[in-house]
């Protein structure tokens, strides 16, 4: 039965959460399942189905534009950026580049880092054929420095939480220079973790994202929530500063 001229249709549902958004930018919380960049799963990645979506909601008639920013590996979720104009993308890619953007991550791992808090540096080399990254002490030609800081945040019974920012964004940094010290993330496989988790996730969350925004220069705070699963809420609910 075609629908009266009076019907109000409803907006569509985005395929993800959405966290910021304002006419330069659009802030997600990407679930550990979601692709940002197309792999060999053939997967249709995120900023494709974003595209339909505001496409849709916005009735635009031609082609979307939505810049991606910056990644995060599939196992992993959290905060992803996406650039709604190309001004706002090339001033993003900008403040990346020039390492003013604060990056918060949260990692649940099995042993406690010595000491609690501190500095990690160590000197990081990809190997594009495996997809993995390993780490050295020294400094070593082909290996580039990594720098990042960490603090415990809370314990549970079998599992700690820890905050992690990265001042340098290496390939699959904050997964190997942890490893490195002996704190595996939760279902890192690649990293020595003994056994995977069920959803093929790794309990590692881009928290937060500041930056200043691309065009009024304001600074934008943003912050995803956890993954609604058991140990994340867990954890999440004995932080107490």
């Amino acid at each position: 039965m075609p629908r009266s001229s009076t019907e109000v249709t409803e907006a569509p549902m985005p395929p993800v959460q959405v966290l910021y958004e304002d006419n330069h930018l659009l802030a997600i919380n990407k679930r550990s399942s979601d692709l940002v960049q197309g792999d060999k799963t053939g997967d249709e990645p995120l900023p494709e189905l974003l595209k339909q979506y505001l496409k849709v909601r916005d009735h635009k008639p031609g082609n979307v534009f939505l810049g991606v920013i910056h990644r995060l590996d599939r196992p992993v979720s959290g905060v992803v950026l996406f650039a709604k104009t190309s001004k706002a993308l090339a001033r993003m890619n900008a403040q990346f580049q020039e390492r003013s953007i604060e990056k918060t991550y949260w990692a649940v791992v099995q042993d406690l880092p010595s000491p609690l808090a501190g500095e990690l540096v160590h000197f990081l080399r990809k190997d594009q054929a495996k997809n993995k990254s390993f780490a050295r002490s020294t400094e070593t030609p082909g290996y580039l420095r990594s720098v990042l800081e960490y603090r415990m945040l809370c314990s549970g019974d079998r599992y700690h939480l820890l905050e992690v920012k990265p001042h340098t964004g290496r390939h699959h940094q904050i997964r190997v220079q942890l490893s490195t010290i002996g704190c595996i993330i939760k279902g890192d496989l690649k990293y020595g973790a003994r056994r995977s988790n069920p959803d093929g996730s790794i309990h590692l969350h881009a928290r937060k994202l500041a930056f200043a925004h691309p065009v009024t220069g304001l600074p934008i705070e943003i912050v995803a929530p956890v993954p609604d699963e058991v140990l994340w809420q867990a954890l999440a609910s004995n932080i107490t500063s």
